[in-house]
């Protein structure tokens, strides 16, 4: 019985750790949709895409919608360039890789037609190997 106690409260420890370094994570992505962006904020999607990532890649599926500008945004801490994402359309071409730009934490662009995708997130192992790592999607309407 000690043993079942003690197993509930190392977990919880963890999992409580987990979710107070994980909202800390969502904070800095959320002002990453406000960064820079010359008075008009992006307006998330109402999503916060979270993944408790382990030397392995995440995977979301989304829509952009034709004539909107977006903003993605990701974050795993307190440095900005730890999160590599990218943008592939349904034939798994690549539309856009933040590793092509020293892992920016945020891409803003413009889509002509509405197109389905999937965007990965994994850590660059460079820099970090494990934890949560959060992303956002913006919108200017």
């Amino acid at each position: 019985m000690k043993v079942l106690i003690a197993l509930g409260i190392t977990l919880f420890s963890f999992t409580n750790s987990f979710a107070q370094d994980c909202e800390g994570i969502v904070k800095t992505c959320e002002s990453y949709l406000k960064k820079n962006t010359g008075g008009r904020d992006f307006i998330s999607d109402g999503q916060v895409y979270t993944a408790f990532l382990d030397r392995e890649k995440a995977e979301f599926k989304t829509t952009f919608f034709g004539g909107t500008t977006y903003r993605i945004a990701a974050s795993a801490g307190s440095k900005e360039n730890y999160i590599i994402f990218t943008i592939k359309d349904p034939e798994g071409n690549i539309l856009f890789s933040n590793r092509n730009y020293k892992n920016s934490p945020y891409w803003d662009f413009k889509i002509k037609e509405s197109l389905p995708v999937t965007i990965e997130t994994e850590f660059d192992m460079d820099l970090k190997v494990s934890g949560c790592a959060v992303m956002m999607i913006g919108f200017k309407n």
